[in-house]
């Protein structure tokens, strides 16, 4: 029973990948029939409250997700959804790596604290956040990610309200948004006349 419910719970945390990126950055699927390997200095179960804590160098993997931490919390609520927190890690940073689906491109991030809410489908990086998948990135204080509406939010603040940053470039979101190629054979655009 504990074994089931530990493997109901990590496979909420690959959820923080999935929700991470937006349907054209879909993590491989494949992923969610692999088995989950878990490796932790601590597991505490609370059946009576459905709640999970993995302490102590945490690191997760399941097919090409990768997620290390310090601690993971995974709860579930009265209707069998569940929420996963990741905090702490090298630097005080929880990370995320997995193999974006389809190509040889991968999803990386990290920030000081990562949830993700199974019910609204929604993932929150918090401080010192970078989410990259290829070669587009985002930076800033907090980053959520809707993957219903397929939305990103990002700010300089880790409340979630952008805050005025007063010409103070380290407190500025960050964006680096590579060009997509024109599919083979297509004649380039013109540019356009003066």
């Amino acid at each position: 029973m504990i074994s089931r419910q530990i493997t109901a719970a990590l496979t909420t945390l690959a959820l923080l990948l999935a929700a991470g990126l937006p349907a054209t950055a879909r993590a491989e699927r494949a992923d969610r029939d692999k088995p989950v390997n878990l490796e932790a200095d601590k597991v505490t179960v609370d059946d009576r409250t459905k709640t999970h804590n993995f302490e102590g160098n945490v690191v997760f993997t399941q097919g090409t997700l990768t997620i290390k931490a310090n601690k993971v919390v995974v709860t579930q609520d009265g209707t069998g959804y569940q929420k996963g927190v990741a905090t702490g890690g090298e630097n005080g940073l929880a990370r995320f790596r997995q193999k974006r689906e389809g190509q040889d491109l991968w999803m990386e991030g990290e920030a000081e604290r990562i949830e993700h809410d199974a019910k609204t489908e929604i993932t929150r990086f918090y401080v010192r956040a970078h989410v990259k998948s290829g070669g587009d990135e985002v930076r800033g204080q907090y980053i959520e990610y809707n993957s219903i509406s397929e939305n990103y939010t990002v700010t300089n603040s880790a409340d979630a309200k952008a805050v005025p940053s007063g010409g103070d470039q380290s407190k500025r979101v960050r964006a680096i948004i590579q060009p997509k190629s024109a599919p083979a054979g297509a004649a380039p655009e013109a540019p356009p006349k003066p």
